[in-house]
């Protein structure tokens, strides 16, 4: 076994450059490798070159397309219909978080989130037991 398949490849799509880097450092404690996309254009763009994306982590608020145009594409695409997927925003809008789970999210995370928390959820929907991801216990 390669350490590539130990590990799961998340993307990662903020237009914020600290808080990709927060959720970088964070899940990379851990059996995940992080890719960063800084607007929704670029986050559809990294799917298509990396075919090894194992979960997606989306900023509702981007340039040029938000994170639920990224998901409804993604959830449009057969590559990616199944792929977890996670929203984050700063927003917290009751309607955005319905039209987010209508379209297929698996999650919904407000900011500011505890990153202990993200990765905590992040393990399960990628299908790692707390032990094999490396997480602190509570």
């Amino acid at each position: 076994m390669t350490d590539d398949a130990a590990t799961c490849h998340v993307l990662v799509a903020d237009d914020e450059p600290h808080i990709g880097r927060i959720i970088k450092m964070k899940l990379e404690q851990g059996p995940f490798r992080v890719t960063l996309a800084y607007d929704g254009r670029e986050a559809l763009e990294r799917l298509e070159k990396e075919t090894d994306v194992g979960l997606v982590l989306l900023d509702l608020m981007m340039p040029h397309l938000s994170g639920l145009d990224v998901l409804a594409a993604m959830r449009a695409d057969p590559r990616w219909e199944k792929l977890p997927c996670i929203i984050l925003t700063a927003a917290g809008q009751e309607q955005q978080h319905q039209r987010a789970m209508a379209l297929g999210a698996d999650d919904f995370l407000t900011k500011p989130f505890s990153p202990k928390k993200l990765y905590a959820r992040a393990a399960e929907l990628v299908g790692l037991a707390p032990e094999e991801s490396g997480a602190e216990p509570a």
